[in-house]
């Protein structure tokens, strides 16, 4: 006869290893901080531009 495996239910969802966790972590923290460079860079760029345009203050 063959061996049968014991009836274990499934669980609800799939779930992560600890080690994937860490890694889907990490993976949330450099896109974190990528997006707030990008946003850094982007102010930047939208204050060089708006003093590039301003036009050049006189003096009395």
């Amino acid at each position: 006869m063959t061996a049968t495996p014991p009836n274990r239910p499934a669980p609800s969802r799939p779930t992560l290893t600890d080690r994937a966790q860490a890694e889907k972590q990490a993976r949330a923290e450099r896109e974190a901080a990528a997006l707030r460079a990008n946003l850094r860079k982007r102010k930047q760029q939208v204050q060089a531009r708006q003093a590039q345009d301003a036009p050049p203050e006189r003096k009395p």
